[in-house]
C-alpha cells in the first residue's frame, strides 16, 4: 500500500505542478457569474470537469505517444504507459465519487458530455488514413469537412458547451440565457479544436509545451488537410498523401501553407469564435460576459 500511495502521490503531484490553462473550469465560473451568483456547486462542478479533462490528456498522451505536455515530460514518458492509463482511470474513479455529491441532474449532464467526448475520439480513430478522395478502403467515403466538424464537436466542443450550460443552470439563469451560454461554449470549443489541430502542424514545441506532429504521425485528418485534398491538384495530393504516410510534419506544413489551407483553417476557427461571441449578444453586459468573449477570441487566435 505504501508503494501504491507513493506512485499515486508522485503522479498527482506532477499533474498539479504542471497545470494547464484551466479554460473549462474557468468557463463554468464565468458562465455562472455572467448571469447570477457563483456557488459551491459551481466550484465542485468545475473541479470535476477539469479532472475529466486531465484524465483524457493522460490517455491521449499514451495513444499519441506524447513525450511532453505543459512544458514537462508526460506521465507515460516518466513512468510508462501503464502508469499513465491507470492514473487516468484513478482520476475518473475520483470523478465518479465526487459526482455522488453533486445534484443528480448535474452528474447526468457531465456523464452525457463525457460519453460524447469518447464517441468523438472513437470516430476520429475510425477515420485515420481516410484521405482517398474517390473512396477509402473497402469503399468507405472520404472524410468531409462537415464530418470533421461533427467529430471535433463531440470530442472537444461538447465539454466546453457542458461547462457553460452548467454554469448558467447552477446560477439559476433563464432558459434563453442557458441556451445562449451552451451555444457559446459549443462554438468556442470548435474554434479551440480547429486551432489546436492547426498548431499540431504549424506550432513550435517550445512555445506549445507539448509534443507536436502527432496528428500527421497517426494519420489523423484535420481541417487544413481536408481542405487541401479537396482543392489541390492531383500531383499535390499525391505529395501530401506520401507525406502523411511518412509522417513528415514540416513538409506537410509547407505544402498546406503554399495552397492556402492553413489560412483557410484559421479563418474557419475565427468564424466559429465569432459565432460564439454572437451567441452572447443578448446577455446582460458584465465583466464575466466580457471575459467569456475574450476567451473565445483567445481560443481561435492562440499560438501555443
Amino acid at each position: 500500500m505504501a508503494e501504491l500511495g507513493a506512485a499515486l502521490a508522485g503522479g498527482l503531484e506532477h499533474i498539479d505542478n504542471h497545470g494547464g490553462k484551466m479554460l473549462r473550469p474557468g468557463m463554468v465560473l464565468l458562465a455562472g457569474a455572467s448571469c447570477g451568483r457563483i456557488t459551491c456547486e459551481h466550484i465542485r462542478t468545475a473541479a470535476v470537469i477539469e479532472m475529466i479533462h486531465n484524465a483524457t490528456l493522460l490517455h491521449d498522451d499514451v495513444i499519441d505517444e506524447g513525450q511532453t505536455r505543459r512544458g514537462a515530460p508526460t506521465i507515460n514518458n516518466l513512468w510508462g504507459n501503464e502508469s499513465a492509463v491507470l492514473l487516468g482511470d484513478f482520476l475518473l474513479g475520483k470523478v465518479f465519487k465526487m459526482c455522488v455529491d453533486l445534484e443528480p441532474w448535474v452528474a447526468r449532464t457531465i456523464a452525457s458530455a463525457s460519453v460524447r467526448v469518447c464517441e468523438g475520439e472513437l470516430r476520429q480513430v475510425a477515420q485515420r488514413r481516410n484521405w482517398q478522395l474517390l473512396g477509402g478502403e473497402l469503399g468507405a467515403e472520404p472524410l468531409s469537412e462537415s464530418e470533421y466538424i461533427d467529430i471535433i464537436t463531440e470530442k472537444s466542443a461538447s465539454l466546453f458547451s457542458c461547462c457553460c450550460h452548467l454554469g448558467g443552470l447552477l446560477a439559476r439563469a433563464g432558459k434563453t440565457e442557458v441556451q445562449a451560454l451552451a451555444d457559446f461554449g459549443l462554438n468556442a470549443g470548435i474554434a479551440f479544436q480547429i486551432t489546436d489541430d492547426l498548431l499540431d502542424i504549424t506550432g513550435d514545441e517550445d512555445k506549445a509545451g507539448k509534443t507536436l506532429g502527432s496528428d500527421a504521425d497517426k494519420s489523423k485528418l484535420t481541417l487544413a488537410v481536408i481542405h487541401f485534398l479537396k482543392t489541390a491538384g492531383e500531383k499535390e495530393k499525391a505529395e501530401v498523401k506520401d507525406t502523411l504516410n511518412a509522417g513528415g510534419n514540416k513538409e506537410l506544413a509547407a505544402m498546406l501553407n503554399r495552397c492556402g489551407s492553413i489560412e483557410y483553417a484559421r479563418k474557419r476557427a475565427k468564424g466559429f469564435a465569432a459565432r460564439a461571441v454572437q451567441a452572447l449578444a443578448d446577455l446582460k453586459k458584465s465583466n464575466a460576459r466580457d471575459a467569456l468573449i475574450e476567451t473565445a477570441i483567445f481560443m481561435a487566435d492562440r499560438t501555443a
